[in-house]
């Protein structure tokens, strides 16, 4: 061995640290943002809510899909933060985090429908492939959860 190989390891191993201690800061500023954007959301919708008493069906389903959306982020945060500590990639949160998506999606669609008081037949058309795209999605899913808990391995269980 010469000189220079254990100067060259001694600085891979350095890059190696760079590298990871970096890529760890840049999930520490994703969680940060999404904790962040998540409270904007929250308080946006409050005020939203609270000052649009007259138009208060709209309203209410404006809030609901603002806390939703919260909720969204907030398990991707804690997912994300998840994995930091664990350093494991969970699957299972982010089948979760989907369902969520969908069934927001399919009752934004739904209060649209319900709340729209005459709709043009290509709005109509619109909602109902939304919706139907909505129950697919969360059903697909719904299928892969159910896969991944029947194949789990009784010593295989996922940090959740």
């Amino acid at each position: 061995m010469s000189q220079s190989d254990p100067e060259r390891v001694h600085r891979n191993i350095d890059a190696n640290t760079v590298i990871r201690w970096l890529i760890v800061a840049i999930e520490y500023a994703i969680v940060a943002s999404l904790m962040l954007v998540a409270s904007i959301v929250l308080v946006r919708s409050l005020i939203n809510f609270l000052s649009h008493w007259n138009e208060f069906p709209q309203s209410v389903v404006s809030a609901i899909d603002g806390i939703l959306v919260v909720i969204i982020l907030l398990d991707i945060a804690h997912t994300v933060f998840g994995h930091l500590r664990a350093s494991v990639f969970p699957v299972r949160p982010f089948l979760i985090i989907g369902i969520l998506a969908g069934v927001r999606d399919i009752l934004s669609s739904s209060a649209h429908l319900a709340l729209s008081g005459t709709l043009s037949s290509s709005d109509f058309r619109d909602t109902m492939i939304s919706l139907g795209v909505g129950v697919g999605v969360v059903v697909i899913l719904l299928l892969g959860l159910l896969i991944l808990r029947f194949a789990t391995l009784p010593g295989d269980d996922e940090p959740t």
